[in-house]
């Protein structure tokens, strides 16, 4: 879920009005919380391969690394700054530019066709991720995907959810070739 569409989800639960300021007002909230406690988070890994995939992948002149994710683009700052990662992703779609999964990676996707100075239906788009959701969405927005078992879910249920490619992690032998 997006962090707007968690918060959407809670406010609802316990009867509260759900509308966009009382949401915007939450998020703030959690953005500066977040800010506060990022630099003494205990338990906050960055999976075996991140860091590699990304150092090859942004090398390459012909492909564009974005990031789509559920997190607000404030707080996917945060974490990704929090890991020094953030300079890797030129780009991306937001948990607030849409709370659909599948279409905030639609916009992600423009977005770097965009960056590449290239029309979205002329790029391969391929996502990562590591759950079923992940898999539907990149499907909903025509992508492949490349899956890891960092989440819980097996290969097997990655590829029996329609992944394009599962592997354990980013480190595995075929993860580099299948993505360019």
């Amino acid at each position: 879920m997006t962090d707007r569409a968690i918060i959407r989800g809670g406010l609802e639960r316990v009867g509260l009005p759900a509308d966009d300021a009382a949401i915007d007002a939450i998020c703030a909230t959690y953005l500066d919380a977040l800010a506060d406690e990022m630099p003494s988070s205990k338990g906050f890994v960055v999976h075996p391969g991140v860091r590699e995939l990304l150092n090859a992948l942004t090398a390459r002149d012909d492909v564009a690394v974005g990031l789509g994710t559920g997190n607000l683009r404030e707080g996917a700052r945060i974490k990704l700054e929090h890991a020094r990662l953030y300079h890797h992703f030129g780009f991306g779609g937001f948990g607030c530019d849409a709370e659909d999964r599948a279409a905030l990676l639609r916009v992600g996707a423009e977005r770097g066709a965009r960056h590449l100075g290239a029309r979205l239906g002329d790029c391969r788009i391929v996502v990562i991720g590591d759950t079923p959701k992940d898999v539907a969405a990149a499907r909903a927005i025509g992508a492949e995907s490349l899956t890891v078992e960092t989440s819980g879910f097996t290969a097997a249920d990655l590829r029996a959810a329609g992944a394009t490619w599962a592997f354990p992690d980013l480190t595995a032998e075929g993860v580099f070739t299948a993505l360019t």
